[in-house]
């Protein structure tokens, strides 16, 4: 038996067989053309292909994952379209008279380094989707591909790494989970595991697909990160204990339907969802969330080829206020910049994006794109229970500004006749430490806080949240973090204002009993992590 460590990003375990992920990777060889037309040819065509394949796999992935998991197949679609990308594969063919996969494997090397090179994590990043909308391009070109695939009904997949199109393109009902040797679990990979409930573990190690062979037994304990490779009698018979466990808890926690979060002491808390788009209603309702605590309206941006307009925008919030039926839903207006980047808006490349021009400071110095949401917003108001949350605050005048636009729009719907909810609430994120800071001076111009856990820990601790290096230092618990929180809390509530968290962190039931303590009225997280939090908050006596 041998035992790798690494992390797990989805808490579960699977018992079963290995399948070694194989790409058949095409072996690019430079040849000279005569008839370089005809290369730029089979370019278009190798593109139009990749295209079509993205997007299957976004439609795909919409529906196993969700439209804001599905993001990145739609930059991957727009990245073929690049003008650089394509100048360069263009001139390549044409002044060197190559062969056009040769072209395309030369510009991702000198992409990806350019990427690489770069100081700024998130632009480090996108070295690996050069490479990976290349790997695809040159299989459309010589009709290569990638395999996973097993008679039997359900495997193990071992790889490398994998990429999100991989990831996706996997068949859930013959993959009990899968194991990577490399990774970081805040990659484009890990997220969509969690959200397509499959267990995994990555960066088990370099020696790991070297131990693995097809057919091997493997236990993937996704909890704690372990993988065991051939495991003895005693240990598969430990985890088959511990998967009947598992199996039993999920069963346990569906009778926790309809039943209130309210611990043993009387204390109540509204247990709210994230969603990223009207697709994940559906996962909000069938987990049994108590509302939405936080609907990213990017989204909306992010899958349109222009500014959406205002009855683009009228229409999903409308969907969304109707489908919950009374329910709470807080939409957070556009936050687009930092790792969230849309050509139509012709953002400048930062050094420091994270720290750049995004969210409300977009929103703020572009007031017509910020007055259009808006009046989609109130327009929407009259349909549901509607709270609209401003992202990215760091001061009193942002949020009096933004107040004053809201003013403006009410006004303008009123002198047109348009109905609104004259009581919708009004909140903002605190995922500032500035905005903890000063967060008994933001309250009284407020209806709610709504805590962003990810970024407040990012700028905390001054680690970038993007940068996989950076994992073993980044400490969610952090007391700095901790205190903010409870800072924003103790001045919302003097000033009447109520608080709740929307980050990840809000689903970390060993800190439901800190949170609650602090008084913190609403937790919301992905919705898989509803029932799990209800139980623990059951269990909870705060007396």
């Amino acid at each position: 038996m041998i035992i790798f460590k690494g992390t797990g990003v989805y808490g579960a375990v699977a018992i079963g067989k290995a399948l070694v992920f194989k790409r058949q990777a095409a072996e690019v060889r430079r040849s000279r053309v005569e008839d370089t037309a005809a290369e730029l040819e089979r370019i278009e065509a190798a593109k139009a292909l990749a295209v079509e394949q993205l997007t299957a796999i976004y439609e795909k992935a919409i529906k196993e994952v969700g439209e804001t998991n599905a993001e990145i197949f739609e930059i991957h679609i727009m990245m073929l379209d690049d003008d650089d990308y394509n100048e360069s594969i263009r001139s390549i063919i044409e002044t060197q008279q190559v062969n056009a996969e040769y072209a395309v494997a030369v510009t991702s090397d000198n992409f990806a380094d350019m990427f690489s090179s770069m100081s700024d994590a998130y632009m480090q990043a996108r070295a690996a989707d050069v490479k990976d909308i290349s790997n695809r391009l040159i299989a459309c070109l010589t009709d290569s591909t990638a395999s996973a695939s097993s008679d039997d009904d359900k495997m193990i997949v071992c790889a490398d790494d994998l990429a999100p199109s991989e990831t996706v393109t996997l068949d859930k009902d013959k993959v009990l989970a899968f194991v990577t040797a490399f990774g970081s679990s805040n990659s484009h990979t890990a997220i969509l595991a969690r959200n397509m409930n499959i267990p995994a573990v990555i960066s088990a190690g370099e020696e790991f697909l070297s131990s693995v062979e097809d057919g091997v037994m493997m236990i993937v304990d996704g909890h704690t990160g372990e993988v065991y490779i051939d495991p003895d009698e005693e240990t598969l018979k430990r985890f088959e204990a511990k998967q009947a466990e598992d199996a039993k808890k999920s069963q346990l926690l569906q009778l926790l339907k309809g039943k209130e979060n309210v611990t043993l002491d009387g204390t109540k808390v509204k247990i709210f969802a994230n969603i990223g788009g009207v697709s994940g209603i559906g996962a909000v309702l069938a987990n049994d969330a108590g509302g939405i605590g936080l609907f990213r309206s990017e989204f909306l941006y992010l899958e349109s080829e222009d500014y959406p307009t205002e009855e683009q925008q009228f229409a999903a919030y409308k969907k969304v206020l109707e489908s919950m039926a009374g329910k709470k839903v807080i939409i957070r207006t556009l936050d687009i910049g930092a790792d969230k980047q849309i050509d139509y808006f012709a953002l400048d490349k930062e050094d420091n994006p994270a720290l750049g021009f995004r969210a409300i400071r977009i929103c703020l110095t572009r007031p017509e794109i910020f007055r259009t949401q808006l009046r989609a917003l109130f327009r929407a108001s009259v349909y549901g229970d509607l709270g609209i949350m401003f992202p990215m605050i760091t001061s009193v005048s942002e949020v009096e500004k933004c107040l004053a636009a809201c003013d403006e729009v009410r006004s303008e719907l009123k002198a047109d006749g348009i109905p609104f909810n004259e009581n919708t609430e009004i909140g903002i994120m605190i995922e500032t430490p500035a905005a903890a800071v000063i967060s008994d001076r933001l309250a009284p111009l407020v209806d709610f806080f709504s805590v962003g856990t990810n970024d407040l820990t990012q700028y905390t601790l001054a680690c970038d949240r993007q940068n996989a290096k950076l994992e073993a230092f980044v400490d969610t618990h952090h007391e700095a973090v901790l205190r903010l929180i409870e800072m924003s809390a103790k001045n919302a509530h003097a000033n009447g204002a109520w608080i709740g968290i929307c980050g990840e962190l809000a689903a970390d039931t060993t800190l439901t009993e800190a949170f609650l303590r602090m008084g913190i009225d609403v937790l919301s997280f992905s919705p898989p992590f509803v029932l799990p939090l209800r139980e623990k908050v059951r269990s909870l006596d705060l007396r």
